[in-house]
């Protein structure tokens, strides 16, 4: 087998093989883009070119070692050299690792896996072409530790290999969730955070500014899956749904690379999320910008948000997104440009770097670069504006610094210790850095550097967005932090002002739906996501109180929604009270009633003497005309608010008086056929009904309505009650009746009486003398019927206030009946016509 990446699976069985099986392989090393020697040697691996050569073989001709292609990504460059610095920095301390030099062998993987897993071989098998059989294998220069790789798939492929030799690899960029899981990535560390944490910190983003209706784009690799398909279940969760989502590689067709452009420029969401590496998000906006790309709210991962070099496509400027947190490294600036062209011509990646950063070569060999002329020692990185010398954001920088610093503690902690306030090292100790770097816990320059039991870091980012400078330029401002340690809801905080798409100042708006406002609720429509939804109107007597309410709630029994719907307000109580116009008409017909009584009550008076007033039972008369008195006042206990004591007072009250009325009126009308019968020869039936059984009659008759009014109160007396099903909005105060029976029993006990006056009225009617008053009293009793008889359909059918209205009509109805029917006509005699209150008028016969 020639080349190592034909054989990753015989690696991962590669502890299984005995002594005595030769397991001889052999092929073309890598050389490092950097190396020095030292005690101990740490690998590195950064996707410093842009893409790998590729090649179409016809099975002719052995195939070549992988080699790279395209164009220098100057920020991972810039990754490696910090990698270097920090071990230059290590091996310059007295604190850390005293007498103990760290070597390096940084490799680049051309953002390749099939290079990367080349790469990881060769860190496995230290500097030698072949591995020899059994304890006898060559581990001459190998690797005790790797930082690396930049992307999550090489990662992979990466740990699974050097995982099987026990190597720990601390990456500094490779996000992927999945690396978290220790069965399949024992030894696989990292600097900064999950994916995990990103994908969260991105749906809250997204929420934070109540957007609900977006689009989704992402590398079609293990971080862009991975990372993705946390973002959807964090996205779910937070009610977001997606409108499209689209999947892609840098290397894939550009047709296809083209259809994911399409579906961004057909889309209706507004906000794109983009979890792609860096290298993919590059190709995708290239597309984009072919045509007038489409004004879109772009929210960027980690990996392509703070990459400087992406800053030129100014469409995309407003973007936000989440960031590692900036941080200062005291002399990095001046270590990375303060590479002089002698130094970048030792060293062929430099070279490289250098010719394409000035259009100058530094050889006069045959390089693309040689057209533009040779280089005059004048080229100063300081002027240079790439993605190499802006180190005023380190974000990722940092992630590599500490990477390099978390294998020095646990070579550290493993070789040295610290003898009466000096600390020694032993470099012959036999290593297991593996486990010493799980343990790792240390602060450098103020950045704390520890792992959890899956290896990840502590979460935190910063919110990051992409501004326009006043010079036109495009730049990226912290705008806000995330933090997953703070309670849900305060993880995001913005504190800053924020510039949308096109520049814009207000927060653009992205759903499917608009809000349904309170006082509505959503139902989905059909066959569409849970975003896309109608806002109905709650039904009555119900309310949402809340935007974007499911349910409607129905408001407690007192209460009833108010006009939008969206509170319950209480009840208006509604009743009979003295300031409405139909009770001061009432009011005034009883006060009416009460003057007139009154008045008849003078004229009586005043006139005692004279004979029609003598010949229709004075006594009677007054005691009717008091008993009518009540009555009109007793219609007044009917309006204002029920209490308890004006609930009994008016039922009995109005039984009472009314019983008194009717009993008058009929002692009235057995007077009548007395009289008529103590005319008749031989009749004394006056002496059997004279004034002493008229007032006998007339209490009898009352005392019996007072007895069934004491029983009702005391059994089941009427009380006030809320009524609250007549009207659903409103509440009537009324009172309840206690016992029906009680209430009945009183109507019909003055309904009796009524009839039975009634009836005596009628046989006395054609009496024939001129003082006969039972016609009279025979058209009120009819009056009072007919009164009494409409009230019952009209009290049980009638709603609210409106029934005690019906009632007192009854009454002043039935008083002013009497009162007009069996006192007016006597009145006028004697007012107006005086000839006729005479005895002998009165006692002519018809």
């Amino acid at each position: 087998i020639s080349e190592c990446t034909h054989v990753v699976m015989y690696f991962h069985h590669f502890q299984k093989l005995t002594p005595s099986v030769e397991c001889t392989l052999q092929g073309s090393p890598r050389s490092p883009v950097y190396s020095a020697d030292g005690d101990f040697i740490i690998g590195g691996v950064f996707s410093i070119h842009y893409q790998l050569y590729t090649v179409i073989y016809n099975y002719t001709t052995k195939p070549e070692p992988p080699r790279c292609a395209g164009s220098i990504d100057a920020r991972e460059l810039r990754f490696s050299r910090s990698m270097i610095f920090a071990i230059e920095e290590i091996n310059n301390r007295m604190d850390l690792l005293p007498g103990i030099k760290l070597g390096y062998q940084i490799y680049d993987s051309c953002a390749s896996v099939p290079v990367a897993v080349h790469v990881a071989f060769q860190l496995s098998n230290g500097q030698d072409p072949v591995f020899y059989k059994g304890s006898n294998c060559s581990r001459s220069g190998m690797v005790m530790a790797a930082i690396g790789e930049s992307g999550s798939t090489p990662s992979i492929s990466m740990s699974r290999i050097m995982g099987s030799f026990n190597i720990p690899q601390v990456s500094h960029y490779a996000t992927c969730a999945c690396l978290s899981d220790k069965q399949h990535y024992p030894n696989f560390f990292r600097t900064i955070p999950s994916d995990q944490f990103q994908a969260d910190a991105l749906a809250k983003l997204v929420k934070h500014f109540g957007w609900t209706w977006i689009g989704a784009v992402h590398s079609d690799s293990d971080y862009g899956n991975s990372g993705m398909a946390s973002f959807l279940e964090a996205a779910l969760r937070e009610g977001i749904c997606v409108e499209y989502s689209e999947s892609f590689f840098r290397t894939d067709p550009g047709s296809k690379i083209q259809r994911v452009a399409d579906a961004i420029r057909r889309s209706t969401a507004m906000v794109v999320v983009a979890f792609i590496a860096s290298g993919d998000m590059r190709v995708l906006l290239e597309e984009l910008d072919r045509a007038p790309p489409p004004p879109r709210q772009w929210i960027g991962s980690e990996s392509w948000v703070t990459d400087t070099f992406m800053v030129r496509y100014s469409f995309c400027a407003g973007a936000i997104g989440v960031a590692i947190p900036q941080s200062v490294i005291p002399g990095l600036r001046d270590f990375l440009l303060g590479l002089s062209p002698s130094e970048a011509a030792a060293s062929p990646l430099l070279t490289e770097f250098w010719e394409d950063a000035f259009n100058c070569s530094l050889t006069k060999s045959t390089s693309p670069a040689a057209n533009n002329g040779e280089c005059d020692g004048t080229e100063d990185l300081k002027r240079l504006e790439n993605p190499y010398t802006k180190t005023s954001q380190l974000r990722v920088t940092n992630m590599v610094y500490k990477a390099a610093y978390a294998v020095a503690h646990a070579f550290h902690n493993a070789l040295c210790r610290k003898i009466n306030s000096t600390i020694q090292c032993d470099k012959f100790i036999k290593l297991n850095i593996f486990s010493e770097i799980k343990k790792v816990n240390f602060s450098q320059n103020g950045y704390h550097v520890s792992f959890d039991a899956n290896g990840d870091p502590i979460a935190a980012y910063e919110v990051v967005n992409w501004q326009t400078t006043e010079s036109g330029g495009t730049e990226v401002v912290t705008v806000g932090y995330y933090d997953a340690s703070l309670p849900g809801g305060q993880q995001v905080q913005i504190n800053r002002n924020i510039t949308w798409m096109e520049g814009g100042s207000q927060v653009p708006v992205s759903v499917c739906s608009e809000s349904c406002p309170p006082g509505t609720r959503k139902v989905l429509q059909k066959g569409k996501p849970i975003c896309c939804y109608d806002c109905i109107p709650c039904p009555e007597g119900e309310i949402s109180n809340m935007t974007d309410s499911p349910d409607c709630f129905p408001c407690p029994r007192e209460f009833w929604p108010n006009a939008n719907r969206d509170a319950c307000i209480p009840k208006p109580v509604e009743f009979l009270s003295f300031d409405e116009v139909l009770s001061i008409i009432l009011a005034a017909f009883s006060m009416s009633g009460v003057f007139l009584a009154i008045i008849t009550a003078v004229i009586f008076f005043h006139h005692r003497t004279t004979p029609i007033v003598r010949a229709n039972n004075s006594e009677l008369s007054f005691l009717l005309l008091f008993a009518l008195t009540l009555c009109f006042l007793c219609s007044l206990t009917f309006i204002g608010a029920p209490s308890e004591w004006s609930c009994m007072l008016r039922h009995t009250a109005f039984g009472i008086t009314f019983v008194l009325c009717i009993s008058c009126v009929l002692g009235k009308t057995i007077v009548v056929l007395m009289a008529f019968k103590a005319t008749l020869p031989g009749s004394n039936a006056m002496k059997w009904f004279g004034p002493l059984q008229q007032r006998m009659t007339v209490m009898s008759f009352t005392f019996i309505q007072v007895i069934i009014c004491i029983i009702w109160l005391v059994v089941s007396p009427p009380f006030p009650v809320k009524n609250l099903t007549t009207y659903k909005e409103k509440i009537i105060l009324e009172c309840a009746l206690g016992s029906a029976v009680g209430f009945w029993a009183v109507l019909g006990y003055i309904g009796l009486l009524a009839v039975f006056c009634f009836v005596l009225a009628v046989l006395a009617r054609k009496l024939p003398d001129n003082f006969n008053e039972a016609k009279m009293i025979t058209f009120s009793m009819l009056i009072f019927c007919a009164v009494w008889i409409t009230f019952i359909p009209a009290y049980v059918s009638s709603p609210g206030k409106f029934t005690v209205a019906v009632e007192i009509f009854a009454i002043l109805a039935s008083s002013f009946g009497l009162i007009l029917c069996i006192f007016a006509p006597k009145c006028f005699i004697i007012l107006c016509q005086p000839e006729k209150n005479t005895r002998k008028y009165l006692m002519t016969k018809k």
